[in-house]
């Protein structure tokens, strides 16, 4: 009895070991890596993907702004060395500049006679320079009124040759080319214009013909081409005109700075010439005087050449 419940025992242990799990062996592979967990975002609010990263992009924008006030304040600690030397002026000009500007009194002012006088002496180009004349006004060239533009007839003209073209009716064309056009057509003019051929310094044209232009001013425009009725080039009497334009007549007008700038000649017309030239211009202007203007007219005149040093003139012309 004794070795039969031996025996019965025995084949219980034996029917355990037969029903228990097997385990995998263990191997040296290495394990595979989990995948990384997706970060999860609100649709809105403050745990969304976009505020999130507007909060990041603020952090970084104001660390990058407290090194920054860091380094300035660094900076403003370390001693400044000395203040740049500035040459005046005068010293970075020409030796032959120099030599020049020392004929002119900075602290005088001149006569209309002495200051062109002394001009014509100091001329240090080597060409045949333009004595010019800058007068700075007391107007408002915004106001309507105040916008002073003309044209004068020089006396002695300004020594410039001035190409002349008129765009009128052909038999107009015919008179102005004998009166010493340089160009006169009628429509066959604007195939010049659209190959953009402008061998001109001043277009005339006669009313009836300013319509056809107008496709053409964005070009002439800019280029102070385009007639005007103010300036004398809108005009019925195109010979009169050519003729006018070839002896010395010039456009004057006031720029954005209340300032006008005009050529009375060449430095080769001598002092006499140039001064008839000068009282014609300054007569001129004396006459276009707004009269809503109720305070000082010509406020400083100055004459010079092309590259020369610039003279005081009295101021007589209140």
């Amino acid at each position: 009895m004794a070795e039969a419940k031996k025996a019965a025992e025995a084949a219980k242990e034996e029917k355990k070991v037969e029903e228990a799990p097997v385990e995998a062996p263990k191997t040296e592979e290495t394990p595979e890596t989990e995948a990384p967990k997706e970060e999860k975002f609100a649709k809105s609010g403050k745990k969304s993907k976009k505020h999130i990263e507007e909060v990041k992009a603020e952090e970084e924008r104001q660390a990058r702004k407290a090194d920054k006030a860091k380094a300035d304040a660094e900076a403003e600690k370390k001693p400044k060395g000395a203040a740049p030397k500035v040459r005046p002026l005068i010293e970075r000009r020409g030796k032959k500049y120099q030599e020049i500007a020392k004929l002119v009194d900075k602290k005088k002012t001149y006569t209309l006679k002495d200051a062109i006088e002394l001009a014509t002496k100091t001329n240090p180009a080597k060409f045949d320079a333009t004595v010019e004349a800058h007068v700075r006004l007391g107007v408002d060239p915004r106001q309507a009124d105040q916008n002073i533009r003309t044209t004068i007839v020089l006396p002695n003209g300004n020594g410039k040759t001035v190409r002349v073209a008129v765009f009128a009716p052909l038999d107009e064309a015919k008179k102005a080319q004998a009166a010493g056009a340089d160009i006169a057509e009628d429509d066959a003019f604007l195939k010049r214009l659209e190959k953009g051929e402008i061998d001109f310094d001043v277009l005339i044209s006669t009313p009836q013909f300013m319509p056809k232009l107008g496709k053409y001013a964005r070009t002439l425009g800019p280029k102070g081409l385009m007639p005007n009725p103010k300036a004398g080039t809108v005009t019925t009497d195109v010979e009169k005109a050519v003729k006018e334009a070839k002896t010395g007549k010039v456009e004057y007008r006031v720029d954005k700075q209340s300032i006008i700038h005009i050529g009375l000649g060449k430095v080769s017309f001598g002092t006499d010439k140039l001064l008839e030239n000068a009282n014609a211009f300054f007569d001129s202007l004396k006459s276009q005087r707004p009269a809503s203007l109720k305070g000082q007219y010509v406020k400083s005149i100055y004459i010079a050449t092309t590259q020369g040093p610039s003279i005081s003139v009295e101021n007589l012309y209140n």
